[in-house]
């Protein structure tokens, strides 16, 4: 792809991102493209990320970001207030073209919105159709005029449904940027680089925090009466504010280093850590350090993410490797127990612990080169020249 300078008036360029990971996603593809044009207005729905990007946020992603069906119809009105807002727009003032990320419950319904009033549909991190509703890859054929994805294996299953599809990367290779040793990135947050460090990463939605954050804790306070002098850490995403944190922490007796930036120099670290499935399994993997995933949904959503789901593994991190490099501890399984059991072998077993940092080491070749978000902002300019 090109580099492409557009010399014609001002575009408009309606993004739509309902969660943290597409927040960044969609920052760094807002950069990019006011890099190739500055005349380009983005606008919709979006994170703290995309607002410093200069993207204008109608709507906050903050609000957005539930997943499982229960939660979605606890958050009906939120949601659908979104949808009507940007239908609204699409139909009657409608952009030069619209950006999907991910999220595809709500955008998939909008790209159909969009494609009835004669706007272009750009869609940016696959929906993750290959593991679950395979069906759907029919419904993005009628909706989407171009797919870009970011897994290798991706690409030849979008092609193979006749859907156009270009292969531009994985964003966070070039994200993921750590220069310090762990002894350095300890000193930085003001940890003892002497003592071992743990990272706690609840996630970046509400409902994860409510479901999945007492759990983290009470692992927390296990390893705390196993290995003395141990350290917490925890990164707040931006989708969150420290009282959704703090009181269960303090409830807890638990002394926790709370972050709010340097999401990578914390990883590296960190000797083990506790993550929720999503992106941050990935990022975690790409600086190579240990963890254990764990996951719970509503009991309705997981019977039936059961009988949908065609994969082995929900980490991401162990679906781009291909096998199951880190634990997954899903639903009953992820207890405080079981967490602690595996966090604590982490940090006793140098020989275990060794052999799952090579094997995370694997996940990087796995995702090709860089330069992710420039190719999608040439690739998107190139869309917009086509309108």
């Amino acid at each position: 792809m090109t580099a492409t300078v557009l010399q014609s008036a001002h575009r408009r360029i309606m993004i739509v991102a309902g969660e943290a990971s597409g927040d960044i996603y969609g920052a760094e593809l807002a950069r990019e493209a006011l890099k190739l044009d500055p005349h380009l207005s983005f606008f919709g729905i979006g994170g703290a990320r995309m607002r410093e990007a200069g993207v204008e946020t109608l709507v906050d992603s903050a609000d957005m970001a539930v997943v499982g069906l229960v939660e979605v119809l606890k958050h009906f009105d939120v949601i659908s207030s979104a949808f009507i807002t940007l239908k609204r727009i699409l139909l009657n003032d409608p952009p030069d073209i619209l950006v999907l990320i991910d999220y595809p419950g709500f955008n998939l319904r909008l790209a159909k919105v969009a494609r009835k009033s004669g706007v272009k549909v750009f869609y940016y991190i696959s929906p993750q159709i290959w593991a679950w509703r395979q069906g759907r890859v029919k419904k993005i054929a009628r909706l989407v005029n171009h797919m870009a994805v970011i897994l290798p294996f991706e690409l030849p299953f979008y092609q193979g449904a006749g859907v156009p599809a270009t292969f531009v990367g994985h964003p966070m290779l070039d994200l993921v940027k750590v220069e310090m040793n762990r002894a350095a990135a300890a000193t930085s947050f003001g940890l003892d680089p002497q003592q071992k460090i743990i990272g706690l990463f609840p996630g970046s939605r509400k409902n994860e925090i409510e479901r999945l954050l007492p759990v983290i804790v009470a692992a927390a306070g296990l390893l705390r009466d196993r290995f003395p002098g141990v350290q917490f850490v925890l990164p707040l995403a931006s989708t969150l504010r420290a009282d959704h944190i703090t009181p269960q922490l303090k409830a807890a007796g638990l002394n926790v280093t709370i972050t709010h930036e340097r999401i990578h120099d914390l990883i590296r670290a960190c000797d083990a850590v506790i993550s929720v499935s999503g992106t941050v399994t990935l990022e975690i993997a790409l600086v190579e350090t240990p963890m254990v995933i764990i996951y719970k949904l509503s009991p309705l959503t997981y019977q039936l993410a059961k009988r949908l789901v065609k994969i082995d593994n929900i980490g991401l991190c162990n679906i781009v490797a291909g096998e199951t490099v880190v634990q997954e501890l899903i639903q009953e399984q992820a207890n405080p127990v079981a967490i602690a059991a595996e966090i604590g072998r982490f940090l006793d077993d140098d020989a275990y612990t060794t052999a799952v940092r090579g094997r995370l080491a694997l996940i990087r070749q796995r995702l090709g080169g860089g330069g992710a978000s420039a190719n999608i902002a040439r690739l998107l300019l190139t869309e917009l020249e086509r309108t």
